[in-house]
């Protein structure tokens, strides 16, 4: 990305943070969806890629049927958007109602114990909404880590809007993050991690619907290392102005095996937690990236760049 471009897109996120949250409610969703319309028509490589993932996910699903998904897709993703320039100006009660998890009580009695937890969540709905709702609703600050961004100044962007929100956040580059994450939660405390995409060389293969894939192997590290309870969440939109979650049951440490299998073991939990979401609300699922193995091949891979997801 050229400094020009870098400077054009980070004015446009400062004008979307600026602009967006001023706007009435109702004009802020219409906007949303009219630019989620544009983008789907123009039919980019974030839209086809998008539909690609879908395929996998909706395997008997026509191209009807993709277009209709992807097309839901792209305005779930532009609700994600709209709501997240206005969440800073959002109240603590407007917060508390946006939002309502199922099996809440994982976390809860997670926290109770002292253990410290770690919330491992895919691309879904809208993560930050329920990030905010837990520093606000619950009361509860957590660390999280951020991808760098270029430019460094959108990055810079991020990191202050989410701590505005009440998070601690860390670059994801780096291994001091991973050393800050475990203190945090041997004293107790709580970690969210977006968990469904890592093209490390550290990042564990898993079997996702269907074919191979990696996940990072944080979450599953980090509770072997401290003793944290590692609990899936999955989010998802339904008609209402309501986001829904479910907190699902905790993935346990393996009783027997290496550190790299009790890795793999745990990762793959995830996996499925995830796979079972993201089946129910394909909609929501926000991955306008390459995942699978076989599309990060080169010789596989569609042509076009896909733009990183914040």
């Amino acid at each position: 990305m050229s400094r020009v471009s870098e400077r054009l897109t980070d004015g446009l996120y400062g004008l979307g943070w600026g602009a967006v949250k001023k706007l009435p409610e109702p004009a802020a969703a219409g906007l949303g969806r009219r630019i989620a319309d544009s983008a789907w028509k123009r039919r980019g490589a974030g839209v086809r890629r998008l539909e690609a993932n879908l395929a996998r996910v909706v395997p008997d699903a026509g191209p009807a049927r993709l277009a209709e998904l992807s097309r839901a897709g792209m305005r779930s993703y532009m609700r994600y958007w709209m709501e997240s320039f206005r969440l800073p100006a959002w109240s603590r009660e407007r917060v508390a109602d946006s939002f309502c998890p199922k099996d809440l009580h994982h976390l809860t009695d997670g926290l109770e114990s002292g253990r410290g937890v770690v919330l491992a969540l895919p691309h879904l709905a809208n993560w930050d909404l329920a990030g905010v709702w837990v520093t606000r609703a619950l009361g509860v600050p957590f660390t999280t880590v951020a991808e760098r961004l270029r430019p460094e100044s959108l990055y810079d962007r991020f990191v202050a809007y989410r701590e505005s929100l009440g998070m601690e956040v860390l670059p994801h580059t780096g291994g001091a993050a991973f050393g800050t994450l475990a203190r945090r939660l041997r004293s107790g405390g709580l970690v969210c991690l977006v968990a469904d995409r890592d093209l490390s060389a550290s990042g564990v293969e898993v079997d996702f619907f269907g074919e191979r894939a990696r996940m990072p192997a944080g979450p599953a590290l980090l509770a072997q290392q401290t003793g944290a309870l590692l609990l899936p969440v999955t989010l998802w939109y339904d008609d209402s102005p309501v986001m829904r979650g479910r907190v699902h049951p905790p993935v346990e440490v393996p009783e027997s095996g290496s550190r790299v299998e009790k890795t793999s073991v745990m990762t793959q939990a995830l996996a499925d937690a995830f796979a079972g979401g993201i089946a129910d609300h394909p909609e929501d699922w926000h991955m306008l990236q390459r995942l699978w193995l076989a599309d990060l091949d080169p010789a596989k891979a569609p042509r076009g760049a896909e733009g990183r997801q914040p």
